[in-house]
């Protein structure tokens, strides 16, 4: 279903310690197009892992979100599937909006942070 470009440390087994948003994936698609796709993050809904892309600049779905169900291989592979379940996929959808807003409001509370600093400057 994908590849996944190594030395990414995603959590792939490939052993670097890099940020998720720098990990990208080539997704093949029912019609044979593949899709490049940058990892937003990986996260864990009641006990099993998910990964949310985003098609990179300059794709046709680059302003897409692609939630999928994600497991990591005995050889360090990962497999990603398709979420059937809509309460599933409604649960997983959730979980990432929290992440996301989450992670705007730590940004937020940085830049507020830098900021003090510099007029304590």
């Amino acid at each position: 279903m994908s590849e996944h470009n190594h030395d990414c440390g995603c959590g792939c087994g490939c052993g670097d310690d890099h940020e998720y948003e720098h990990d990208s994936i080539t997704l093949s698609l029912d019609d044979g197009t593949e899709l490049n796709c940058t990892v937003l993050d990986i996260f864990s809904v009641d006990n099993k892992d998910y990964i949310a892309l985003q098609p990179e600049e300059g794709e046709e779905e680059e302003d897409n979100v692609f939630l999928y169900r994600y497991i990591q291989e005995d050889d360090g592979e990962p497999q990603l599937l398709n979420i059937d379940d809509d309460d599933e996929f409604e649960a997983v959808a959730d979980a990432f909006e929290e992440l996301l807003d989450s992670q705007d409001y730590d940004d937020m509370f940085d830049e507020d942070d830098e900021e003090a600093e510099e007029d304590e400057e």
